[in-house]
């Protein structure tokens, strides 16, 4: 093995935390800290660890994997990983990342500068055209733009973080009140899980599974060839980008929590933390916020255009790498125009059906070992994962929720979105008994075919 560098491991790290550092990294936790208030603190032990710390172990898991999502996936069957890797990339370009990215960077970098207008809208599709057409522009041809760019907006986010979070702290905008009533934060239990399930909207963790290929790459380039080489230099480099998370993370929550005599409460994150700027900075505050904002948008975007093309085309290569990206952005022009709030919402119920079955894959390539990689135990976590995540998506949904909650209350830490860690277990359980029934009946066929040779 080639030795890398202390140097190349920040390197590494900071490239990782680029990638990840979208505009939609900002607008979660300030309303996670508005709401839980008080309960803050325990809301963002569980939003770090679904929004931050599975994006690390997410990336060693392809490695461990194969490389790509699709062949992670298919450890659980090849027609399940052409469906949750559609699904997946769909959530990732047209469908959520791509338009969620466009409305916040509207939100936050034109709606605060425009005097309050019922012409928002025109606005907005306007703001539109132009950044998605920017979009396709920058991934039109394969460059090292994202790459380039990434690594000045990193320290650029990081001084304007340090400044914003510090004005925060030495002049505080107000006091923190108590959990929102109603919110889901109200005890310390609530509060918790509700924060692990907000942690899902960050997409940190499903992006991993796309962009995780691009640093195996990068790290190959380096010499480094063997899955526990690549996996003990991605630790190495994940803790910077770890730490780099963390304190984007809390600082937002912060901002949040201590906002809300400055600016009241807000329904999204956008609104909030440009309003917010504004209260810390003035006028300057906004330009400030809108310019990071825009840069990392941009980034966000092509990155995402481009890898969700690129994998289209792979599966359905009669539509070329050019007419997917104008396809993919048509359908993300028309869902930005609903509006950030609607996107939102319209994107909830995916993201709880796909979280947890991300998560599931995770920890069993993680504990592979301890089943030999047998199917049926990938079958049957991802069945039992599954059947709840569905239930969960359905309630998002509003859609006969008061019957569901009445019907699977049973399940432990139901009603907190997080019943299918349980049945998550007892599909591994089931898959477990498959799997040593099949091991025995393998062994008697053999004893008894050894018999006969006898």
């Amino acid at each position: 093995m080639k030795s890398v560098s202390n140097y190349q491991i920040i390197i590494i790290g900071f490239m990782l935390f680029a990638m990840f550092l979208g505009a939609g990294n900002v607008i979660f936790a300030p309303v996670l800290g508005q709401e839980a208030g008080t309960n803050t603190v325990i809301a963002m032990g569980g939003f770090l660890i679904t929004g931050v710390g599975l994006v690390i172990l997410a990336i060693i898991a392809l490695t461990k994997g194969g490389g790509t999502v699709e062949k992670l996936a298919s450890r659980v069957h090849p027609k399940f990983a052409l469906v949750f890797s559609v699904l997946l990339f769909l959530a990732l370009g047209p469908l959520y990342v791509i338009p969620r990215t466009t409305s916040v960077v509207y939100e936050i970098g034109i709606r605060q500068l425009i005097p309050q207008s019922t012409m928002h809208v025109f606005f907005l599709l306007g703001f539109s055209i132009i950044f998605i057409g920017l979009t396709i522009y920058l991934s039109w041809e394969t460059s090292k733009f994202v790459d380039r760019l990434g690594k000045m907006i990193t320290p650029i986010f990081g001084v304007l973080l340090v400044i914003l979070v510090g004005k925060s702290i030495f002049t505080p905008m107000g006091s923190i009140y108590a959990p929102v009533t109603g919110a889901g934060y109200e005890t310390s239990t609530a509060a918790f899980l509700k924060g692990f399930t907000q942690g899902y909207f960050t997409m940190d963790v499903l992006a991993a599974f796309v962009f995780g290929g691009i640093f195996i790459k990068s790290v190959d380039a380096l010499g480094v060839k063997s899955a526990k080489e690549v996996s003990s230099v991605f630790i190495k480099a994940g803790v910077v980008t770890l730490i780099g998370l963390i304190l984007l993370q809390v600082s937002m929550a912060w901002i949040g929590a201590s906002s809300v005599d400055a600016i009241g409460y807000k329904q999204n994150g956008g609104e909030l933390i440009a309003l917010a700027s504004k209260s810390l900075f003035g006028q300057v505050g906004l330009y400030l916020i809108g310019v990071v904002i825009f840069l990392t948008g941009i980034t966000t975007n092509v990155a995402c255009l481009a890898a969700v093309a690129e994998y289209f085309e792979r599966i359905i290569p009669s539509i070329s790498y050019k007419k997917w990206l104008i396809l993919i952005s048509a359908v993300s022009l028309v869902i930005t125009n609903f509006g950030l709030n609607t996107i939102l919402n319209m994107a909830s119920p995916v993201l709880m059906l796909l979280y947890p079955i991300a998560i599931a894959l995770i920890a069993l390539v993680f504990l592979d070992k301890l089943f030999g990689g047998a199917q049926s135990v990938y079958i049957g976590t991802i069945v039992g994962v599954t059947f709840v995540a569905i239930l969960d998506a359905l309630k998002d949904a509003n859609l006969a929720t008061s019957t569901i909650n009445d019907i699977f209350s049973f399940i432990p830490f139901f009603t907190n979105g997080a019943g299918w860690i349980i049945t998550g277990i007892i599909g591994f359980i089931v898959g477990m008994f498959f799997k040593n029934k099949s091991q025995k009946n393998s062994d008697v066929e053999m004893e008894y075919n050894s018999t006969l040779s006898k």
